[in-house]
């Protein structure tokens, strides 16, 4: 099962001020959203992508983005910093994981089908094309970190993405 990433230059991505690569494929995926409202158009998730990628190289001093992907709540998957670049979304964590962030805000909504369904899509991607392990561990953000992020909802919801890895 492909799924359709939407690229950087899709959503007018900036430039990375630098990016290291994963030495090998990614042991971990964390999960996370970004907290914000949800967007039902492409053009505002372009938006919002543009604005996060902002506040990450600008306010935060990240080199770009710090999700490896994001997903919509139709399913759709952006690029972020892609597949096989380390990471800025988890500190201590990121050398050996990809970060997969779900656009909106998860304590009182829970994560459509759609977008459930395309991160399940995304990681056997990962996995069939050598960027992910096999035998990957999947773990919310709250798990490695003192935050509630990714939301009551959406970390009830992983059992269902660890499902049939």
């Amino acid at each position: 099962m492909a799924v359709n990433i939407v690229s950087r230059a899709q959503w007018g991505a900036l430039t990375p001020k630098h990016k290291d690569d994963l030495k090998s494929p990614a042991k971990r995926v964390i999960i996370h959203h970004t907290a914000m409202r949800h967007y039902k158009t492409r053009s505002e998730s372009f938006t919002e992508l543009q604005s996060i990628q902002r506040v990450h190289m600008q306010e935060r001093r990240f080199d770009d983005i710090g999700y490896n992907f994001l997903v919509g709540d139709d399913g759709t998957v952006y690029e972020g910093r892609g597949w096989s670049v380390v990471g800025a979304h988890t500190k201590g964590h990121n050398d050996d994981s990809l970060g997969i962030a779900f656009m909106g805000n998860f304590v009182d909504k829970s994560p459509s089908s759609e977008a459930l369904t395309s991160v399940k899509q995304l990681l056997v991607m990962g996995v069939s094309q050598g960027s992910l392990l096999p035998d990957f561990l999947l773990f919310g953000h709250k798990d490695l970190g003192n935050t509630a992020c990714p939301g009551t909802h959406l970390y009830s919801a992983l059992p269902q993405l660890r499902s049939n890895k």
